[in-house]
């Protein structure tokens, strides 16, 4: 995050009255203590250090900022409306074909710390104990649905139904906290969407983003068994041949 965006940030969360400066901690460095902490992956003990204040200080303006950023999602995480992009709508080629598509869907695995009694559940099929995160992107790469929260070992198109059919507000698994809550690791992947769409409305060209772009499509692994993916292909092969189908009928008709 450049500086740009981040001045914007601590004014809209001063603004809102998201974030209060106080007596031996302003704004700007309760901020710098979140995007620190979720930035380096740090231990509050770390950042203590870092930033020469206590544990409970650290602690604390972490958990004020989270909350704050956490509220702005409703702000800065939408659905698109019902238009079409125009980038569909003025090109032959994509419309009418494609007007009702408002951006790409996938999901990612993101490690989470997990109590050990629960940890099974959390086991997919990468290394280690992750959360399943289902995420849409609209045509401006920004984010405008975003589903954390889900078992690492529960399959994308378990993550997707459920998105689906849940109504408002996110299931928490319960189990005993570690370092950081579940309900917190949650909250920090939200948070984290919050801020990537705020750097791409105040700062699109910020170099993080395509350094980010390149790191996750080199670390793409795909999560499912040979019949999942035939399924799949299958679903994804009759929706091709429906539209290609529909281009063709038109263009046989109008001859261009």
């Amino acid at each position: 995050m450049r500086p740009i965006s981040f001045v914007e940030l601590c004014k809209i969360l001063s603004e809102k009255n998201l974030v209060r400066e106080t007596i031996n901690v302003s704004i700007k460095e309760q901020v710098v203590i979140f995007l620190h902490t979720i930035g380096h992956n740090v231990r509050f003990r770390v950042a203590a250090g870092r930033f020469h204040r206590s544990v409970e200080t650290i602690h604390r303006y972490f958990r004020v900022v989270l909350k704050g950023v956490f509220c702005l999602y409703k702000h800065v995480v939408r659905l698109p409306d019902n238009e079409t992009h125009p980038d569909i709508r003025n090109n032959r080629r994509f419309y009418p074909y494609f007007k009702d598509c408002v951006g790409a869907i996938d999901g990612t695995h993101i490690r989470a710390s997990i109590p050990i009694e629960i940890q099974g559940r959390f086991r997919g099929r990468k290394d280690g104990t992750t959360q399943n995160v289902l995420a849409a992107i609209t045509f401006d790469l920004k984010f405008c649905y975003v589903l954390a929260g889900w078992e690492g070992s529960a399959h994308d198109s378990r993550v997707l139904d459920d998105a689906f059919h849940r109504p408002r507000g996110l299931k928490i698994p319960e189990g005993a906290k570690p370092f950081w809550s579940f309900e917190t690791q949650v909250e920090v992947v939200l948070a984290c969407c919050v801020l990537h769409n705020h750097i791409m409305r105040v700062d699109p060209n910020d170099p993080i983003m395509g350094d980010t772009t390149s790191e996750v499509d080199s670390q793409r692994i795909v999560h499912q068994t040979r019949r999942e993916a035939q399924e799949e292909s299958r679903e994804w092969n009759d929706k091709r041949d429906e539209i290609s189908e529909a281009m063709w009928v038109d263009y046989a008709t109008n001859g261009s």
